[in-house]
């Protein structure tokens, strides 16, 4: 079953695959009863604001989900796919974007389709697994630094530079702005200064960060100053815009070279119009409602203070992402999860090996702009409370708990 899947039985419908019911809001239904929920990545809240409801409505009534058919470059193209495109484009600096169907897909086709057998990839240790994925196309070599560590970042450029030499190729490096498990940022500021000495491109997922990082939300690269040095910039909609799809925003001869050999988008259905009006409502209002970030950023550091405050670590977080890190065993952490579900009816996901070192365990919360500071002092408070038990031995088990 692979190490994911070795507690299927157990976990199933509870730890893994939950479901959760009822409006997307802070508070939803949980088999059955009401909980505090910090797993939805709805960072500015927009998933069930009016006007992004009525756009999404109106235009599945108007358009259905068919149209338009086909792929893009075939029969699927329409004023407003350029129109999203144009907007996001000029919203994170660049001179041109590609709307893409999925996220994960986007990213692992952006890389395939970026680099030949003669290129060098320089990657993050700590990169998504859409990232991952895509280094398994790639024909070439790739070369792997310690996460966010630029002593072993330069000593890979070394590397990748000398074989470049050889192979007449060039080097892309990718590295994430916010890193969605830890909510770290990436060191985009320290990479960007290698480029006096190394010549390479940068590609950033930014998942994380579109929406919620920068003066004017435009991301990591616009809240570190350095998103003119970006070469590749990608983004989903699945997290601040509340959506399905994603971009990717480059130079004019970058896009274009995407548009036309990006095989996932050539051969697949253009994104239907619903989406992208309803992406283009989201966009609009991540513009011009800044009070939606700003009380994201006013509940995350409520909730960030507070826990820190209260003894716990949370290990390097500079975003929204607040991860929520214990010592102990895999069935320690289910028993905590449990605990927090069924007695404090607080919802957040449980991260274990092998997703992280083995004796550790990790809360994630992903604070929103509709929650509440209220929802902040309860759920500190419940945190307290099992991590009390924790120590006095409470949640031991031989097992992870039973549903």
């Amino acid at each position: 079953m692979g190490p994911l899947g070795q507690y299927m039985k157990e976990a199933h419908g509870y730890f893994t695959f939950p479901k959760l019911e009822g409006e997307i809001a802070p508070r939803m239904k949980f088999r059955g009863k009401e909980v505090l929920t910090w797993s939805l990545n709805n960072y500015i809240g927009l998933a069930n604001h009016p006007e992004v409801r009525k756009a999404d409505a109106d235009a599945s009534k108007q358009y259905g989900l068919a149209y338009p058919m086909g792929a893009r470059m075939m029969s699927g193209q329409t004023t407003l796919h350029e129109e999203l495109e144009n907007q996001l484009a000029e919203f994170v600096g660049k001179d041109d974007a590609y709307l893409l169907n999925f996220g994960y897909q986007g990213m692992v086709s952006i890389i395939d389709t970026l680099v030949s057998r003669n290129d060098v990839i320089v990657y993050d240790s700590e990169a998504h697994a859409c990232i991952l994925d895509g280094l398994r196309l790639h024909m070439g070599k790739r070369f792997v630094y310690t996460h966010n560590d630029m002593q072993s970042f330069e000593k890979q450029l070394e590397h990748a530079s000398k074989l470049v030499e050889k192979t007449n190729g060039g080097i892309l490096v990718i590295t994430e702005g916010v890193f969605g498990m830890a909510g770290d940022l990436g060191k985009l500021k320290e990479i960007v200064s290698f480029k006096k000495k190394f010549n390479f491109r940068l590609l950033v997922d930014d998942a994380h960060g579109f929406g919620t990082m920068g003066a004017t939300g435009a991301g990591t690269g616009e809240h570190l100053g350095v998103q003119g040095e970006i070469d590749v910039y990608f983004a989903t909609f699945a997290k601040a815009m509340a959506g399905i799809g994603a971009f990717v925003a480059s130079t004019e001869e970058v896009i274009n070279f995407l548009r036309y050999n990006m095989r996932s988008q050539i051969f697949a259905k253009s994104l239907p119009m619903p989406l992208v009006v309803g992406s283009l409502k989201r966009l609009e209002l991540l513009k011009s409602q800044k009070q939606l970030r700003e009380n994201l950023w006013k509940i995350t550091h409520a909730l960030q203070k507070g826990l820190r405050e209260a003894g716990f670590n949370l290990g390097k977080t500079e975003s929204p992402v607040t991860p929520v890190f214990f010592s102990g065993s895999v069935p320690e952490g289910t028993n905590i999860t449990m605990d927090l579900r069924e007695n404090y009816n607080v919802f957040c996901s449980i991260v274990t090996y092998p997703v992280i070192p083995k004796g550790q365990l990790m809360l994630r919360i992903i604070p929103t702009a509709a929650h509440t500071l209220e929802d902040v002092e309860y759920t500190i408070n419940a945190f307290k409370a099992v991590h009390k038990k924790l120590i006095a031995g409470e949640y031991r088990a031989e097992s992870i708990a039973k549903v």
